[in-house]
């Protein structure tokens, strides 16, 4: 479970903020700014459906609905390549908790 939890947030991350992604978001979405380190902010233009969508593509949370869904499904149709796809992002994912984690204690050593 933890295994696949790390991978739905780093995925809905990567999916929903990050800059490599957006020209997928773009045709949803006005570009507004970073929102942190490598990720940005943007904001859903448009009417129905593709207002929808681009509600869906900004939102982390949304998105990692869709993406647990898709990996609990692939861990009955195709367990092996689920769980080297899981296993990469959630160390991807801890690799950005390092990252962070090492930040803060510049820092703070920095003080």
């Amino acid at each position: 479970m933890l295994l696949t939890a790390g991978a739905v947030h780093k995925l809905s991350r990567l999916v929903t903020k990050d800059p490599v992604t957006s020209p997928l978001r773009l045709p949803f979405t006005r570009f507004r700014g970073q929102a942190g380190p490598a990720e940005l902010a943007e904001d859903v233009r448009g009417q129905g459906v593709r207002r929808a969508i681009g509600e869906l593509v900004t939102c982390p949370f949304c998105t990692g609905l869709w993406i647990s869904t898709g990996l609990t499904a692939g861990q009955v149709l195709a367990p092996e390549a689920t769980r080297l796809l899981s296993s990469g992002l959630s160390a991807l994912a801890l690799s950005d908790l390092l990252h962070f984690a090492r930040v803060g204690l510049q820092d703070v050593a920095s003080r």
